[in-house]
């Protein structure tokens, strides 16, 4: 039987290492290029510390402490300028905007059968994220 202790406590450091990953992402050209190594290596690469430590030719410690000071960083630009948090605000409202159109285009396709393959055509196209060009003439 699975402890569940033990799955929280990974949850919670996933879940940890993902949002970093995200301020990383939205935050890593501002980091040196050290702290930008280390992190990509422990964020992308799933590197661990002894393993950078190995290839960087520092103590475990240095990694450890790089990527404390790394993450401290990224958090006070997150703080400061909302950026990642702005972006995923955004993201979360073209999920839902996106949901409305299909389940409108859905109803449109049931009123309206006779409109079901181009309706087809831009639900796929819609929830692809390609462009639907609604004035191109049919051949």
């Amino acid at each position: 039987m699975l402890d569940r202790g033990i799955f929280l406590c990974y949850n919670v450091h996933t879940m940890k290492d993902l949002r970093y990953l995200q301020l990383w992402d939205a935050y890593g050209p501002l980091l040196t290029d050290s702290q930008r190594e280390i992190c990509e290596k422990y964020y992308l690469y799933d590197l661990s510390l002894s393993e950078i430590a190995e290839e960087k030719g520092i103590t475990k410690q240095a990694v450890s402490d790089a990527l404390k000071t790394s993450r401290e960083l990224l958090d006070s630009y997150e703080e400061k300028l909302h950026f990642n948090e702005q972006t995923q605000n955004y993201s979360l409202a073209v999920s839902f905007m996106m949901t409305d159109v299909t389940r409108a285009l859905e109803a449109f396709k049931q009123k309206y059968p006779t409109y079901v393959r181009e309706i087809d055509e831009i639900i796929e196209k819609v929830t692809v994220g390609e462009t639907v060009d609604l004035d191109k003439e049919e051949n």
